[in-house]
């Protein structure tokens, strides 16, 4: 069986076809799902788990019949085999995953908990080093309220929501505030502390601590899964092009 792409009134022919792909940055995309391929390997899916797949797809897409199914399917380019043959894949990528990292999960969540943990803090900055000075210590003798500070004199975004912070992932501050955050207690005032040209004033106001749950495991699959793509991708993966008479055998 011979396929041709057809767009319009242009015809792109198979020779002409991997260039194309590498043009227009397809071939990378091509090269992961190979190597996804290879690595699922022998994994298989029941009926029922195909079954459950299809109707899940089916309810996102607000799709309620078979003809919409195959229209659906003809609009991405595919036999609606082929669409079946996808759901199956999302499948079996998904107990590729579980077997390859889930028992490695927890010792992994332990890792980069310190990164996932999440914070609300107030800040107040100002490149007025008397102005801050001032600032903190009406905060701190309760004189004024932080939010009604922030808004008056921040001059960060930060000003229109009162100083006030998140939740955020430690990993999103800056590195200085997340380690400042992480040796406080919740609502301790932190002195003025000059960062960059910018004196802070900082409060961490609560520390959500990250949990394994459904949601944290299958981002960590994720990103175990993505690692481990990535490294694949560049150390199993070259392009080259042959001209087409250098394919023929010389005798």
């Amino acid at each position: 069986m011979a396929y041709v792409l057809k767009i319009g009134d242009r015809t792109i022919s198979p020779a002409e076809l991997f260039p194309k792909l590498a043009e227009y940055q397809v071939l990378p995309q091509l090269a992961k799902e190979v190597i996804i391929d290879r690595a699922m390997g022998e994994i298989e899916c029941t009926a029922e788990e195909r079954e459950i797949a299809k109707q899940q797809f089916c309810q996102q897409q607000q799709i309620k019949s078979e003809e919409q199914l195959q229209a659906f399917a003809k609009e991405q380019f595919m036999t609606l085999d082929q669409l079946l043959v996808r759901l199956e894949r999302s499948i079996k990528l998904q107990k590729f995953k579980e077997a390859t990292w889930g028992k490695k999960l927890e010792s992994y969540f332990l890792q980069r908990k310190g990164q996932l943990d999440k914070v609300i803090y107030s800040l107040l900055r100002s490149q007025d080093a008397g102005l801050i000075q001032e600032l903190y210590f009406r905060i701190l003798e309760g004189e004024s309220t932080f939010a009604e500070l922030a808004k008056q004199y921040s001059k960060g975004e930060e000003a229109e929501t009162g100083g006030l912070i998140g939740p955020v992932e430690l990993t999103v501050p800056h590195p200085t505030i997340a380690k400042m955050l992480t040796n406080s207690q919740p609502g301790q005032l932190l002195p003025p502390t000059r960062l960059g040209d910018w004196l802070v004033i900082l409060r961490l106001e609560k520390l959500i601590l990250a949990q394994l749950d459904g949601q944290m495991r299958q981002r960590l699959l994720e990103e175990q899964f993505r690692t481990w793509l990535q490294e694949q991708l560049l150390s199993t993966v070259s392009f080259s092009y042959e001209e087409e008479n250098k394919l023929v055998d010389e005798d």
